[in-house]
C-alpha cells in the first residue's frame, strides 16, 4: 500500500462510445477511516468501484486497492481475497437459503468470526429456511452485510447500502460501519443520501460528472468552515471580498455571504469596516458544501 491510502487512482476514466462516465478521476481514500462517496445518481460512483474491483476496464488512467493494481489480473485476485463488497443491486445466490448462503462462504475463509455471523444473523433477524429469492431487497442487504464483516475484511466496499432499508434497518447498518471500523476495517461507500455520510464518515470525496470536485475532512468541516451573513442598509459593494482566498461568496441586492474555512474573523472584520449593520456567523453543513460543489462544477 502506499502510505497511508487504501485506494488511490489517477486520472481514472471509463467510456462508454462517446459517453464518459468517469472522467479522469483522481481520488484518495485514507486506511482505518469511513470515507463516504457522495454525488448525485449517474454521477460516476457505481462504475468507478466496479473499476477499483476489476469487475470493468478503465479506459485510462490507473489506481491501485490496497496497493495492488487494479488494471492487473494477479494483483487483483489478490487484492479480492482481502476486500469485501455490497453491491447495488445485492445479487447473491438465488436458488440457497439464508443458511445455505452462509455456511457457503464460511468455507473459503480460515478466519471466518462466527461470533459475528452469529451476532448478526439475530440482529437481523434474518429466515435461515427462506430461499434468497424470496427475500426482500432490506433483507438482502443485511444478508450480504453479515457475509461481509464476518470475512474480517481490510476493506469493506459498499455502493449505495442504505437503498430500500427502512430508517430502523439504516440505523442498524450506520452501527455496523461503525462497529466495523473500529475494529480496524477500512470503510469505502458511495451514497447520494447527504445525511447518512455526515454521520458516520470521516471523510468526503463529492464526485460529480465522473470527477472528484470535493475531498473533505469532516471533522474539519465541523471545526473551521463557517458562514457568514453580513447585511448592509444599502447595495453590497462589489469590492467587498475581492482580495479574500474564500470558499463561496454570494452577494444578493443588500446581503453578502462567504463561506471560509480559516479565516472567519478576518471576514467579519470587513464586512462590519464596510458598512455592515449586522453580521451573523452559522456552521456549514456538508449539504451546502455539496450543494454550492455540484453547482459549480455543472
Amino acid at each position: 500500500m502506499s502510505g497511508d491510502w487504501s485506494i488511490e487512482t489517477h486520472d481514472l476514466t471509463k467510456r462508454f462510445g462517446r459517453y464518459e462516465a468517469v472522467r479522469a478521476l483522481n481520488l484518495k481514500v485514507p486506511s482505518h477511516q469511513i470515507t463516504g462517496f457522495l454525488g448525485n445518481n449517474g454521477a460516476g460512483k457505481s462504475t468507478t468501484i466496479k473499476m477499483l474491483l476489476g469487475m470493468t476496464h478503465p479506459s485510462s488512467g490507473s489506481g491501485t486497492v490496497l496497493g495492488r493494481r487494479i488494471d492487473d489480473a494477479r494483483e487483483n485476485r489478490e487484492m479480492r481475497r482481502r476486500v469485501a463488497y455490497v453491491s447495488e443491486d445485492k445479487q447473491l445466490y438465488a436458488y440457497l437459503t439464508v443458511e445455505e448462503m452462509v455456511r457457503f462462504t464460511r468455507s473459503f475463509y480460515e478466519d471466518w468470526r462466527t461470533e459475528t455471523e452469529q451476532r448478526l444473523l439475530r440482529q437481523y433477524q434474518l429466515p435461515l429456511d427462506r430461499k434468497v429469492r424470496s427475500l426482500s431487497k432490506g433483507m438482502r442487504t443485511k444478508l450480504a452485510l453479515l457475509l461481509a464483516l464476518a470475512r474480517r475484511p481490510e476493506l469493506l466496499i459498499l455502493d449505495e447500502p442504505s437503498d430500500a432499508l427502512d430508517p430502523a434497518s439504516i440505523e442498524e447498518l450506520l452501527q455496523a460501519l461503525v462497529t466495523a471500523a473500529g475494529e480496524g476495517t477500512t470503510i469505502f461507500f458511495s451514497s447520494h443520501q447527504i445525511g447518512e455520510v455526515e454521520r458516520i464518515a470521516d471523510r468526503v470525496c463529492i464526485v460529480n460528472q465522473g470527477q472528484v470536485v470535493g475531498d473533505l475532512n469532516l471533522d474539519q468541516l465541523r471545526e473551521n468552515y463557517r458562514k457568514i451573513v453580513a447585511s448592509f442598509s444599502r447595495e453590497v459593494p462589489s469590492d467587498l471580498f475581492s482580495d479574500m482566498d474564500l470558499e463561496q461568496v454570494q452577494i444578493h441586492g443588500r446581503q453578502a455571504v462567504a463561506v471560509t474555512k480559516h479565516d472567519s474573523d478576518n471576514v467579519m472584520a470587513r464586512a462590519w469596516s464596510a458598512g455592515a449593520v449586522s453580521v451573523d456567523v452559522e456552521p456549514v453543513s456538508l449539504r451546502e458544501i455539496f450543494l454550492e460543489t455540484t453547482r459549480r462544477n455543472d
